[in-house]
């Protein structure tokens, strides 16, 4: 009679455990479950791109400050960020010299002693 007892509890413990475990996967498969699932590897799987990302832009950054340097000490360039460049004096000549313009018709000796002719297609 105790063994009849015995495995007939271990039957029912076995019975429960199986039921349950089936119940968890069945849940896992369901349509919501998958949806969760994937959204969430989607955002580890993101936020590990974007770290790599970050990364990679931190290392071209400091490579590009290298090579600026290593350039720099090759080409003889002392390049201080502190030291700002002068801009160039602004011009006292026309850059192209057109004498159908109306600003300079007035002034026909300047546009006339030019040595340059205006050529509109020579830069094309």
């Amino acid at each position: 009679m105790f063994r009849r007892t015995f495995w007939f509890t271990t039957g029912v413990a076995a019975g429960v455990w199986a039921t349950t475990k089936v119940n968890r996967k069945l849940k896992q498969l369901t349509p919501e479950h998958l949806a969760t699932q994937a959204a969430n590897k989607a955002i580890e799987a993101g936020g590990r791109l974007k770290d790599r990302a970050v990364g990679f832009a931190l290392e071209v950054r400091d490579n590009m400050a290298q090579r600026e340097a290593e350039l720099g000490e090759a080409l003889g360039i002392e390049a201080n960020p502190d030291q700002v460049p002068e801009l160039p004096a602004p011009r006292r000549v026309i850059a192209i010299e057109n004498s159908n313009t109306p600003k300079y018709s007035r002034n026909q000796r300047y546009v006339e002693s030019s040595s340059y002719p205006y050529n509109r297609n020579e830069d094309h």
